[in-house]
């Protein structure tokens, strides 16, 4: 389907032997996408996903990062080679990672079983770089077992890692403040498992059963074993005696557990991995895994076609001629930017 430059082939081949130091150059080539980068892509991503891939978001300071690394030390002492993507903000200064995320997980960055690659964020909403999902199928590719994505702190609408990843992790801390009214709309629609991280501190357990309701109002159960004032249960009146409160739910549904955590001392540490174990074996179970796949393959293909149809249109010198034109006619009041960009489709699509 497309050429082989040289360079390029020798990259594939050492990408295919599993040298590190060609993973972090086929990285760096789609990040800056350099000539061949789809190439590149094309080549390696013929065989499809295979890592179990779990992404970490949540607000700034909910201590992601060192959750992260406790839990990356755990899925290491169990034999599994990691990935780990981590989107740090973006420095003002030199417009590249602050590595925040690379220095709190020193320890794991000489484990020569464990690939970290930090990128900033420039600029992009959503809790990703522009090429995170990119970055990621290339660690996939290169054979990971599992990759733990770590998202920039994040609110209710900046919910790209569902995109990116099969398990969302939300990580969040006491101090949060009114979390749940952040999330009705957010992060409570996408977390497959709730932390609270730092649980040693005041308000946490209140915090759990915030969430724990908050979730039983979005599946509806909220309440539903709860007799009404007084003790009466007023909830079967005017229902026939056989029909049931409500429909039965789904046998084999997932329900999101709520665990707490304190990460630098690895407190709750064994049920966040058992979390994302039961999980993992939920999706396969239900038939989600290759529903979550198939949408992030959809969401994929909208994105590559919609960003080489930016790419034709403005570097087209037709284009740039028919632009130049419609910018005369609407300050001459004979045009809207309707009318040009209308002009403009139908040169692309003659």
């Amino acid at each position: 389907m497309f050429g082989r430059p040289p360079a390029l082939a020798s990259l594939l081949e050492r990408f295919r032997e599993g040298q590190p130091v060609a993973l972090a150059r086929a990285i760096s080539m789609v990040e800056d996408e350099r000539p061949g980068f789809q190439e590149l892509l094309h080549a390696v991503l013929t065989r499809g996903p295979s890592a179990r891939r779990v992404g970490l978001t949540g607000p700034p300071g909910a201590g992601k990062s060192s959750l992260l690394a406790g839990v990356a030390g755990a899925h290491r002492a169990r034999s599994e080679r990691l990935g780990i993507v981590a989107v740090d903000p973006t420095s003002p200064y030199s417009g590249g990672a602050l590595l925040g995320d690379r220095i709190r997980m020193s320890e794991l960055a000489t484990d020569p079983g464990v690939f970290i690659r930090s990128m900033a964020s420039r600029g992009s909403l959503g809790g990703l770089a522009t090429t995170t999902k990119e970055v990621i199928d290339l660690m996939d590719a290169f054979g990971f077992d599992r990759i733990l994505v770590e998202t920039v702190g994040v609110g209710q609408t900046e919910l790209a890692i569902t995109a990116a990843a099969d398990t969302v992790v939300v990580v969040l801390v006491p101090e949060s403040g009114d979390a749940i009214q952040a999330m009705k709309a957010g992060l409570m629609e996408i977390a497959d498992v709730f932390i609270v991280n730092k649980a040693d501190r005041p308000g946490s357990a209140r915090l759990v059963k915030e969430i724990r309701l908050a979730i039983h109002l979005r599946t509806g159960r909220a309440l539903e074993d709860v007799p009404a004032h007084h003790g009466v249960d007023l909830s079967h009146m005017g229902r026939p005696a056989a029909e049931p409160a409500k429909p039965p739910a789904a046998p084999d549904a997932w329900e999101v557990p709520v665990l707490t955590t304190n990460a630098l001392t690895g407190e709750g540490l064994p049920e966040v991995i058992g979390a994302l174990d039961a999980h993992r074996g939920w999706l396969e179970r239900s038939g989600q895994l290759g529903a979550r796949r198939r949408a992030r393959a959809r969401v994929r293909v909208r994105d590559v076609v919609e960003r080489e149809l930016r790419r034709a249109a403005w570097s087209s010198d037709a284009v740039s001629a028919r632009l130049e034109g419609g910018l005369d006619r609407i300050q001459a009041g004979e045009g809207t930017p309707y009318s040009v960009a209308e002009e403009i489709l139908a040169l692309l699509l003659r």
